[in-house]
């Protein structure tokens, strides 16, 4: 079994900085793709939205609405992603989701795996 657990949310106030950080456990030979995700509860309009996403080569993408103000990082031998959060806006409220591929064995299929997420607060 993998799993994913996210820490490092909290409340800040906006323009402020977190950095979340998610530890994958478990029957893990390599990371492949990783990401996080973000949602809204209560907010009958939220969708669970990809917001950065990091290629196993180093590559990134991230969302509009966070491009420029979060960093997506990997660090393999701990098995560990980050996402670095800057400038933090009110809208930027959610429950944020790491998400990993895994290849649990060497020539082996990969497997997606989602954590239970944290609580991002940003409030004055």
């Amino acid at each position: 079994q993998v799993q994913l657990v996210e820490s490092g949310g909290g409340l800040v106030q906006p323009g402020g900085s977190l950095r979340l950080s998610c530890a994958a456990s478990g029957d893990i030979f390599r990371l492949e793709g990783v990401g996080w995700s973000r949602h809204t509860p209560g907010n009958p309009r939220s969708t669970r939205d990809v917001i950065a996403t990091m290629s196993s080569s180093g590559s990134t993408n991230y969302a509009d609405s966070v491009k420029g103000r979060f960093t997506i990082s990997r660090d393999d031998a701990k098995n560990t992603v980050y996402l670095q959060m800057n400038d933090l806006r009110l809208e930027d409220t959610a429950i944020y989701y790491c998400h990993a591929n895994v290849v649990r064995a060497i020539w082996g299929p990969e497997y997606g795996y989602f954590g239970l997420g944290t609580q991002v607060t940003v409030s004055s």
